[in-house]
């Protein structure tokens, strides 16, 4: 038996708050619930330096990546800031996604009804701000992913599992 374990890098920091962050941790942490999804990902830009990233999955703390540093905020922890509006998600079953050819199989108008209400929920980012909201799909390990970038008109991109499928200008019309 080998002794020889990854190193799990520093200890990654347990915090209550991530200050001008904490609207952006409350929209993901409601988002997951509002939308059923299994994870809920922003790219926030943080003034001169490189953007946040602020990434919250299904029962895992929320991680705050910022300016080299990574903290940890609980799933459950407190809001600390008002939960804004949020787009109405319909419930819909997994997706079929095929991660080799991008296709996806769904209730019909479902994706687009996915897109929609990620990309309104995106408004709720600041401007630049980008937002991925991903469900399971019925291929475990294979998740559908919408990306939308708050308050912009750049086409969208659906993802399966690792593949990004960007979509033509003006979709869903």
């Amino acid at each position: 038996m080998s002794t020889d374990a990854p190193d799990p890098g520093p200890p990654v920091a347990l915090v209550a708050s991530v200050g001008e962050l904490d609207a952006v941790v409350t929209l993901l942490r409601a988002l997951l619930h509002a939308s059923a999804a299994v994870r809920a990902t922003a790219v926030v830009p943080d003034g001169d330096g490189p953007p946040a990233v602020v990434d919250a999955a299904r029962l895992l703390p929320v991680e705050v990546a910022r300016g080299g540093t990574v903290v940890h905020l609980p799933h459950a922890g407190p809001a600390g800031e008002p939960v804004p509006d949020l787009p109405v998600f319909r419930p819909l079953p997994p997706f079929d996604a095929d991660p080799a050819t991008g296709e996806i199989a769904a209730p019909l108008g479902g994706v687009e009804h996915r897109a929609r209400a990620t990309a309104a929920a995106a408004g709720n980012l600041p401007a630049g701000s980008v937002l991925q909201l991903s469900w399971e799909s019925t291929r475990p390990g294979s998740p559908f992913s919408v990306t939308a970038r708050a308050a912009t008109d750049e086409p969208f991109v659906l993802g399966v599992g690792d593949e990004a499928f960007p979509m033509p200008a003006g979709w869903p019309g």
